[in-house]
C-alpha cells in the first residue's frame, strides 16, 4: 500500500487533480440536464413562431410602419384640406403564422392584420399658418411576408434545433385596387442597386449558410444617402401622397417621415403610370431598420371624406459604423 505524507507536493497535487475532476463532472452534467423553463416553446411550431417573434430584422418592420400619430410631413401643402402634418397610428389586431413542416425545412406566411387610423391635422383657411382642425379616418391593413426556416440539430429543446434561414420583403395595405405600388430601385451608397417587383418574392438572408441563394440585407453606413425610386399605378390623374417612414427602433425613436417627389406621370389606358423619387439619409445609430413606402391617392388626405386606400412595401436595412 502505497502512503502519502499530507504535507507533501504529490498529496497537494492530487487533491488539485481530484477537484478540477469533479468540476469538470458536474459542469458536464448540467449541460447534459438544462433545465428547460416553463415558457421554453416543446414543440416545432411554437419554436418557429418564438424565432419569428424575436428577430431582429422582423421587429423592425413595425415602428416604422406605425407612425404613432399625425407627423411632420415637412412642408405644408396648399389644397383643399390644407395639410400641415398627415401620419397614422397602426395596432396590430391579429398575427396569423402559417408553417408547413417539409422535412428539415419549414415555410412560413406571416398575416399581420393592423386596425390604423390616418390623422390629419391641417386647416380649412387657405391662410392659415398653424393647423387648427384635425380629421380622423379609420382603416384595416393586412401585410404578409414569407419566411423559410431550416433544421440545424435535434436536440430535446425544439427552440434549438430551428434557424431562419430567410425572410421576403413585407408588402400590402387597404387592398385597393385604385394604387399599386408595382417597382421600387434602391440606389445604395456602394453602387449596388436593389430592384424589387414582388416583395413577398424577394428573400434576405438570414442564415449565412444560405449566402448563395437569396440576397443580402443592405448594408448601409451610417450618415449616408439612398435614392428610391417608386413605380406605381393610379386610377387617378393627380399626384399621389407617397411617403417614406423609417429609421425607428423597436421603441419607436427617430422615426423621420418625408414626401415622395412626383417624376413623371403617363396615361395607359384607364390607368397612370407615375415615378416618384426621393432620397433618405440614415442616421448614426448603429442596427437593423425598415424603410418604409406608403402610397394614397391625392384625395385621402385632401378631402376629408374620402375613405384610406393605402399601398404598403418595406425594406430592411442594416446601419453600420
Amino acid at each position: 500500500m502505497i502512503r502519502i505524507n499530507k504535507n507533501s507536493q504529490l498529496f497537494k497535487k492530487f487533491w488539485i487533480i481530484l477537484v478540477f475532476a469533479m468540476v469538470s463532472i458536474f459542469v458536464g452534467c448540467q449541460d447534459d440536464m438544462t433545465v428547460q423553463t416553463t415558457d421554453d416553446p416543446t414543440t416545432d411550431q411554437e419554436a418557429l413562431e418564438r424565432l419569428v417573434s424575436e428577430d431582429s430584422v422582423l421587429t423592425s418592420f413595425e415602428p416604422n410602419y406605425n407612425e404613432g400619430g399625425e407627423m411632420d410631413i415637412l412642408q405644408k401643402m396648399n389644397t383643399e384640406i390644407y395639410p400641415f402634418r398627415v401620419g397614422h397610428k397602426m395596432r396590430l389586431v391579429n398575427r396569423n403564422v402559417n408553417i408547413n413542416i417539409a422535412g428539415d425545412t419549414a415555410y412560413g406566411l406571416i398575416t399581420n392584420t393592423f386596425e390604423g387610423i390616418l390623422y390629419i391635422k391641417g386647416s380649412y383657411d387657405p391662410n392659415a399658418t398653424n393647423p387648427d382642425t384635425l380629421i380622423t379616418k379609420p382603416f384595416t391593413s393586412v401585410v404578409t411576408r414569407n419566411i423559410v426556416f431550416v433544421k440545424i440539430a435535434n436536440t430535446p429543446r425544439p427552440l434549438h434545433n430551428w434557424k431562419i434561414a430567410a425572410i421576403s420583403l413585407p408588402e400590402g395595405g387597404t387592398q385597393s385596387s385604385n394604387i399599386n405600388i408595382t417597382k421600387l430601385t434602391a440606389f445604395l451608397p456602394n453602387g449596388d442597386t436593389l430592384e424589387i417587383n414582388s416583395p413577398n418574392d424577394y428573400y434576405l438572408i438570414r442564415h449565412w449558410g444560405f449566402w448563395w441563394r437569396w440576397h443580402h440585407i443592405p448594408v448601409i453606413p451610417k450618415n449616408q444617402d439612398v435614392l428610391l425610386r417608386v413605380e406605381l399605378t393610379s386610377a387617378y390623374a393627380d399626384t399621389d401622397f407617397v411617403t417614406l417612414t423609417y429609421g425607428a427602433n423597436r421603441l419607436g425613436m427617430h422615426r423621420t417621415k418625408k414626401k415622395f417627389e412626383l417624376i413623371s406621370s403617363t396615361q395607359n389606358g384607364s390607368v397612370f403610370n407615375k415615378v416618384y423619387e426621393q432620397t433618405y439619409r440614415t442616421h448614426q445609430y448603429v442596427g437593423f431598420y425598415h424603410a418604409v413606402i406608403n402610397a394614397m391617392p391625392k384625395q385621402v388626405v385632401f378631402d376629408d371624406a374620402a375613405p384610406v386606400e393605402m399601398e404598403s412595401w418595406g425594406v430592411p436595412y442594416f446601419v453600420r459604423p
